[in-house]
């Protein structure tokens, strides 16, 4: 039943053989309950950035509105004319895919990256923990670091480029999102930099076992927003209405989700919403993920009172996730600063 999996394939089955002979012999399906249907698939709110750009006040009077909208009621958009060339994304998959095909012993020992690869969940006990994917988690602060590239000399060049052109576009986001909440639309700028945010290349392997198999577990984002550039192959799905939806893939758009931090800044008017990706038997899946962070010591309140929230820094929150991952296996998130 099993395919013998390639040379550059992380050892996901190796590494996770007694959970999936288990899966095999009880035939049980790993969802749990309303979680694991699907009422459809959906497209995201569609917004034309170059609303923005316009001169005519009514036009971006109109695109706010829209983004605004759509991260209150979806936590999630999609985005056009966004001022990043479509050519020069299909060169940066071009060099995504050339370092995921490399032999897994050499992405995981070779420093790569930051030495940022990470491949599955070497530490699970159980399916509901399991998830099917491959990336590196790169600080931004390290792109332009000759000794993270090795052989892969025309990487640097591409990240390079699409950091930039990524930061332009997540501060410009946020910075109307900002501005809807009565800010300055600078804010954000101060506590998010080069030295806090992240890029995230994202590969998830054809999966022999089972469609039920995650490639991402469900998490919310612990960011202000993530920008994500996707194939068309499909697999992202988010609760809508406490139903799974699956994303229609877009291949001019890129996708835009709201993180928990801007929940928790807007007081609840923007939603960090539940999201995952799922496998796919017959083709593999990449992606690629800006993350807008703030550095550590940042203090995150909601910007009027009475708050929902408690007041804490990004450092409290990202600690408390990572302390709840180890302990139950997932994360909990925003219930641990509620007032």
């Amino acid at each position: 039943m099993m395919a013998m999996r390639a040379a550059s394939d992380p050892p996901l089955l190796d590494q996770y053989g007694k959970l999936l002979r288990r899966h095999e012999e009880n035939q049980v399906s790993q969802c749990n309950d309303h979680l694991c249907e699907i009422i459809g698939e959906c497209e995201l709110p569609l917004i034309d950035l170059s609303g923005l750009r316009n001169c005519n006040g009514d036009e971006r009077r109109a695109c706010v509105a829209a983004i605004v909208r759509a991260s209150s009621e979806w936590g999630f958009f999609q985005v056009v004319n966004h001022g990043i060339n479509p050519e020069f994304l299909g060169e940066m998959r071009r060099e995504q895919m050339k370092v995921f095909q490399t032999p897994f012993e050499r992405k995981a020992s070779c420093g790569l990256l930051n030495n940022s690869y990470r491949w599955g969940n070497p530490t699970a006990t159980s399916l509901k923990h399991f998830f099917w994917s491959e990336a590196f988690h790169i600080p931004l602060t390290k792109i332009s670091d000759d000794a993270c590239y090795g052989e892969f000399s025309t990487l640097r060049e591409v990240l390079e480029k699409l950091t930039a052109e990524m930061s332009k576009l997540a501060q410009l986001l946020a910075g109307v999102l900002t501005e809807n909440l009565g800010q300055s639309n600078g804010i954000l700028q101060k506590i998010c930099t080069e030295n806090t945010n992240f890029l995230r290349l994202n590969h998830y392997p054809k999966c022999p076992i089972s469609q039920e198999i995650c490639g991402i577990m469900p998490h919310t984002d612990s960011d202000f927003l993530t920008i994500v550039y996707q194939d068309q192959v499909g697999g992202l799905q988010l609760l809508k209405d406490s139903k799974w939806v699956a994303v229609k893939p877009n291949r001019d758009a890129l996708i835009v989700n709201i993180g928990d931090l801007f929940q928790v800044w807007s007081n609840n008017q923007y939603k960090s919403v539940e999201h995952k990706v799922m496998t796919n038997g017959r083709v593999e899946r990449y992606s690629i993920a800006y993350l807008l962070c703030p550095s550590y010591d940042s203090l995150i309140e909601s910007y009027k009172e009475p708050s929902i929230y408690k007041k804490f820094t990004f450092g409290e929150y990202r600690k408390q996730v990572q302390a709840d991952v180890q302990k139950i296996g997932h994360k909990v998130g925003l219930p641990r600063v509620l007032l």
